[in-house]
Formats: C-alpha cells, sequence, structure tokens
C-alpha cells in the first residue's frame, strides 16, 4: 500500500492500494471543475496539489451510481412500512440487542436514547449491519459530486469530508466501501457526520462503523443526542382527524410548531393521551392515517428527511421494544 504524505507535516495524507489492473484513464483529473476542487482544498485544508490529481486520475464514474440516484415512484405507506415491519426484521433485531445489550444499555445512560431506538435506526438502515453497500466510497461521491448537478453541492462537501477523514484515519481511500450516496458502515453515516459523531465505543482506539456494533451503537446515540433528542420524551402520538378544518395543519413540515393543546382543539384526537399538551407538536398524514410528531421525532428526520422513514424507525421501535421484553 503506498502512502501520500504532507511534506510540511510529515504525516500520512491518504492511502490506496495500487489496484491489481490499471483500470481506464479517470475522466475526472482533467476536467476544470475537478482542478478548481483539487485547488480549494489545497488551500483550505493543506493537501498537496499532485497528490490529488494522482488520485484522481484513479477515480472513476459509476454509472450504476447515477442510475439509482434517478427518484423511483415511493411504494405506499402501508406497503413500505411492511418492508421493515415483519416478523425477521423484528427477530434479527431482537437478537442484535441481545448481542450488544452492553453498549445499548450504556448509550442509553450516557445519552438517553433508548435502546430501542438506535437499533430500529440500524434496523432500517443496514439490516443491522448485513447490507452495508458494494461502492467505493471515493467512486461514488466524485460521480454524484461531479456529474449530478441536483445535488452537486452536498456531494462535494461530503467528497472533501471523506477525504478528510482518509488523511485523519490513515485510511485506504479506495478501499472503503458504501452505499450508492456514499454512505458508512452499519448505521450509514455519511462523511461528515462520521467525522463529527461518529465514537469509539468499544475502547480499541479506531472509529470503526463497520466492523465495531459498539461503535456503530455509540456513535448513532451520540448522533441523536447531537441533535437535541430530549429524554424521556415520545416521539410520535397516533391520530385522529375529527374535524376537516384541522387538515390546514397539514403543511408539508415535519417541525412541531403547534402546542399539542391547540392541536387536540382543531378536532385531532391523540392516542394515547398525552401527559403534556403544552409541547409542540406537527400533523402527519401516512396514506389513510396521521400522526403528530413531537420533538424526538424531528431529530430521527435529522437522520433522514422522510416522514415515512422517521414514523417507521419509531413503530420498528415500539415492536422491538415489545418483542424484547416478551422475551425476557
Amino acid at each position: 500500500m503506498r502512502r501520500l504524505v504532507i511534506a510540511a507535516l510529515a504525516a500520512p495524507l491518504l492511502a490506496y492500494a495500487q489496484p491489481a489492473v490499471e483500470p481506464a484513464a479517470s475522466p475526472y483529473v482533467e476536467r476544470a471543475e475537478v482542478q478548481s476542487f483539487i485547488s480549494e482544498l489545497a488551500q483550505r485544508h493543506g493537501f498537496v496539489e499532485a497528490e490529488l490529481r494522482d488520485l484522481f486520475s484513479r477515480v472513476q464514474r459509476v454509472d450504476g451510481v447515477m442510475q439509482l440516484m434517478v427518484p423511483a415512484e415511493r411504494p405506499p405507506w402501508e406497503q413500505y412500512r411492511a418492508l421493515f415491519l415483519n416478523d425477521a426484521r423484528i427477530e434479527a433485531g431482537v437478537a442484535f440487542w441481545k448481542a450488544n445489550r452492553r453498549s445499548l444499555a450504556k448509550a442509553a445512560r450516557e445519552y438517553g436514547v433508548p435502546a430501542q431506538y438506535i437499533v430500529a435506526i440500524i434496523g432500517v438502515e443496514t439490516y443491522y449491519g448485513k447490507n452495508m453497500g458494494r461502492w467505493r466510497v471515493i467512486d461514488a461521491l466524485s460521480t454524484l459530486a461531479f456529474d449530478y448537478p441536483a445535488r452537486a453541492a452536498f456531494f462535494r462537501s461530503e467528497l472533501e469530508q471523506y477525504l478528510l477523514l482518509a488523511r485523519e484515519r490513515d485510511l485506504d481511500v479506495f478501499e472503503l466501501r458504501g452505499s450508492y450516496a456514499g454512505a458508512i458502515g452499519i448505521p450509514q453515516f455519511m462523511p461528515g457526520s462520521l467525522r463529527r459523531y461518529g465514537i469509539d465505543y468499544d475502547g480499541d482506539g479506531a472509529v470503526d462503523l463497520r466492523r465495531s456494533s459498539a461503535d456503530a451503537i455509540g456513535s448513532v446515540a451520540n448522533f441523536l443526542s447531537g441533535h437535541g433528542w430530549r429524554k424521556g420524551e415520545p416521539v410520535l402520538y397516533r391520530a385522529k382527524v375529527r374535524k376537516d378544518e384541522a387538515l390546514k395543519y397539514l403543511d408539508g413540515s415535519v417541525t412541531p410548531k403547534h402546542p399539542l393543546a391547540e392541536l387536540m382543539a382543531a378536532g385531532i384526537e391523540l392516542r394515547p393521551k398525552p401527559a403534556s399538551s403544552a409541547a409542540p407538536g406537527v400533523l402527519l398524514e401516512l396514506g389513510d392515517e396521521h400522526r403528530v410528531g413531537l420533538h424526538n421525532f424531528w431529530v430521527i428526520t435529522r437522520y433522514n428527511r422522510s416522514v415515512f422513514y422517521a414514523t417507521v424507525v419509531s413503530d420498528l421501535a415500539a415492536a422491538l421494544a415489545r418483542r424484547q421484553s416478551a422475551g425476557k
């Protein structure tokens, strides 16, 4: 494995393995926007431009990544929910919970996030680590950074974060694999989130979200806590809209901003009955049913902005907690 170094710091910059068979020349290194990106990284972070040009001469555009970014028609809520709320995923989640009960209990104590929500997120993201992605992260991020204009700014930022991550942790840039969007490991953290929220939770001196369930658990808890998770507060209420005029609260937002008392006075019945009606909530529509999300629901949407996603995480967490409790 060959290492690139920052001469001024005499420290590893980026590490990558020489391919067994040299691929076709990369289209990226000759492109003006890539050259500008390289110059920006050199100016902002002290990367050596020649080393980055060498790296981008080996990066490959991945057409499969582009195809997967084409928006697909989302299945109806009930079909979407059934993908994650089924006996196989619940049983696998209980097994993951039991195998990692100490780390989950520690995370609950230290971050205030109940174990079932951590397990549910991991279960939805990667089926508890079984499906972490097969794409080279450097190729996926580069493809989206320079060939996907709709979100180029976001993916260029994440590519920058990935290169910083590689330099900081002496990672093999071309070895790490993840999702088609560049998400990494058991909890599918984007590089920026990994740098900010990834933690060493098994005490081995390294943050390894691909191989360490403990690190994944601690990092998910740290992410939720860092976005303001409130210990002991609920996530969602089931809702029944009794008056049509209450539908005016369906504004497409995931941000709780109307006191529960106001929502209930407008004809929205909540189950179970809230302990406090002062907390703000947001009315949500999922197919033929409604829910009201609270602050911790909003926190889950920081992981994924989808209402379907955050709701299915909450529902899976509840199912896991019931099954775990029944099996004790």
